[in-house]
């Protein structure tokens, strides 16, 4: 484990302890889990780029043919 400094706005800071404390959690957590998410969903976008710049409209066309019949039907509520 190793430590780093971190600067930040009286504002953000007094918001996080606020969170944290909220949450029954300490300021550190509160950070370490906030880094954690930033961190999955930029490696998460990342990912799914390089899986786009991979594939074809035709490789998707195909996957979606073998759906056929068998799709889910849709729920009328959410289509009008």
């Amino acid at each position: 484990m190793s430590s780093y400094a971190l600067r930040l706005p009286e504002s953000l800071k007094q918001a996080a302890k606020r969170i944290a404390a909220a949450d029954d959690t300490t300021m550190n957590q509160f950070f370490v889990v906030a880094i954690a998410e930033k961190i999955s969903a930029m490696e998460t976008a990342k990912f799914f780029e390089q899986r786009a710049a991979l594939s074809s409209a035709g490789a998707a066309q195909s996957a979606w043919d073998k759906v056929g019949s068998n799709a889910a039907p849709t729920d009328d509520k959410w289509s009008q």
